[in-house]
C-alpha cells in the first residue's frame, strides 16, 4: 500500500499535474514561478507558503527576486516527487491571488 511519502509514477506526476496549472515537473521536483505587483506582495505570499509548510511539516524550496517568486517542491527522503508535493501545491496554489 503507497504512503504520501511514497514516490509516484510518471503516470501519476503526469496526472497531478494535469490539475495544478502553473506546475511542471523539473527532474524528480515540481515547481511553479509566480508573479506579484511588487516585492511586499511577494513577501506576504512567502509567509503564508511558510505558514502553510510547518502546518503539512514539509518545507519547500523557495527563491524571491523583487516581485518574482519561484517553489520547488520534492520529497528528499523518497528522492523524488510524492503525494506530499502535490498536496502542498494544491494548498499553494489555493492562496495565489486572482
Amino acid at each position: 500500500m503507497a504512503t504520501k511519502r511514497d514516490r509516484l509514477t510518471d503516470t501519476e506526476i503526469g496526472a497531478a499535474l494535469a490539475s495544478l496549472p502553473g506546475w511542471r515537473r523539473d527532474g524528480e521536483r515540481i515547481r511553479r514561478d509566480f508573479e506579484f505587483k511588487d516585492f511586499v506582495a511577494a513577501l506576504g505570499f512567502i509567509a503564508q507558503v511558510g505558514a502553510l509548510a510547518e502546518r503539512a511539516d514539509h518545507h519547500p524550496e523557495l527563491t524571491n527576486v523583487y516581485n518574482k517568486v519561484t517553489i520547488a517542491l520534492s520529497t528528499h527522503d523518497a528522492g523524488g516527487i510524492t503525494a506530499m508535493d502535490t498536496a502542498l501545491a494544491t494548498e499553494i496554489s489555493a492562496r495565489v491571488p486572482a
